[in-house]
C-alpha cells in the first residue's frame, strides 16, 4: 500500500514527459492558451475594423459637404432656377387670378416638358374651406396646376400649338399620395407622350413633389385650340 501511495505521488508530482505533452492533451500549452489568444486577436480586429469605418464615414461625411457644421441653414439650400417668371407665364397662360396656379417654371423643353412651382401659402383663397381647422390643398387643384404646367409645353407656336385655350379631355391613373398644405413648395413636372396635331390632342404623363415626395401623378389628355 505504502508504495502504491508512493507511485500515486510520483504521478502527480512529477512533471509530464515529453511524450505525454505530446500525446495527452490536457497538458498542451496551446491549447490552454489558443482561446484567449483567438478572443485576443478578435476584439483587437473588431477594433480596428470599427475604428476604419468610423473614420471613413467621417470622411465621407466632410468630403460631402466640409462647411454643413459652419454654414447657416439660410444658405445651406439653394433658390429654385428662374427660366420661366410669372410674367412670361402670363404671357403663355390664359388663367387669371384666382386660378393661375404656377408661380414659376424651373426647367424647360419646348414641346418635351416642363418643370414648374407652385408656391402654397395660407393666404391662397381656397384655404378658407378646405379645411378651416386643417388647411389642405385640394386634389382638384393639383390636377389643374399640373395641368397649366402641361400647357406651358404645349400652348407654344414653335411646337404648333395655340396661345388661345386648352382644355381637359380627359384624366386617368390620377393618384394622390399625401397632402399638400400651406408652407409647401409644389413642384410639377408634366411630360409629353404622344401629340396628334391634326386633332389638337396631347397625351402627357405629370408627376408633382413636396420635398422629393411625390403627392400626385396621373395621365391627361388635352385639347387645344381657340374653340
Amino acid at each position: 500500500m505504502a508504495t502504491a501511495a508512493s507511485a500515486n505521488s510520483l504521478l502527480l508530482t512529477s512533471p509530464p514527459s515529453s511524450s505525454s505533452i505530446t500525446h495527452n492533451h490536457a497538458f498542451t500549452p496551446s491549447r490552454i492558451s489558443f482561446p484567449n489568444l483567438r478572443s485576443h486577436f478578435d476584439f483587437k480586429q473588431t477594433k480596428n475594423l470599427t475604428t476604419t469605418r468610423c473614420s471613413l464615414e467621417n470622411a465621407a461625411a466632410a468630403a460631402k459637404d466640409p462647411k454643413e457644421d459652419n454654414t447657416p441653414i439660410e444658405l445651406k439650400f439653394p433658390a429654385y432656377p428662374t427660366v420661366m417668371d410669372i410674367n412670361q407665364i402670363r404671357e403663355i397662360l390664359p388663367h387669371r387670378f384666382p386660378f393661375l396656379l404656377v408661380d414659376r417654371v424651373i426647367e424647360y423643353n419646348p414641346g418635351v416638358s416642363a418643370v414648374a412651382i407652385k408656391n402654397v401659402t395660407i393666404n391662397d383663397n381656397f384655404f378658407p374651406g378646405h379645411f378651416p381647422e386643417r388647411p389642405i390643398m385640394p386634389g382638384v387643384l393639383m390636377v389643374e396646376a399640373m395641368a397649366q404646367v402641361g400647357g406651358l409645353v404645349m400652348l407654344q407656336p414653335e411646337v404648333g400649338g395655340s396661345r388661345d385655350n386648352f382644355f381637359f379631355a380627359g384624366i386617368d391613373r390620377v393618384r394622390f399620395r399625401k397632402p399638400v398644405i400651406a408652407g409647401d413648395t409644389l413642384v410639377m413636372r408634366m411630360t409629353l407622350v404622344k401629340l396628334q396635331k391634326r386633332f389638337g390632342i396631347a397625351k402627357m404623363e405629370g408627376k408633382a413633389y413636396v420635398g422629393g415626395d411625390v403627392v400626385c401623378e396621373g395621365e391627361f389628355l388635352m385639347a387645344m385650340g381657340s374653340e
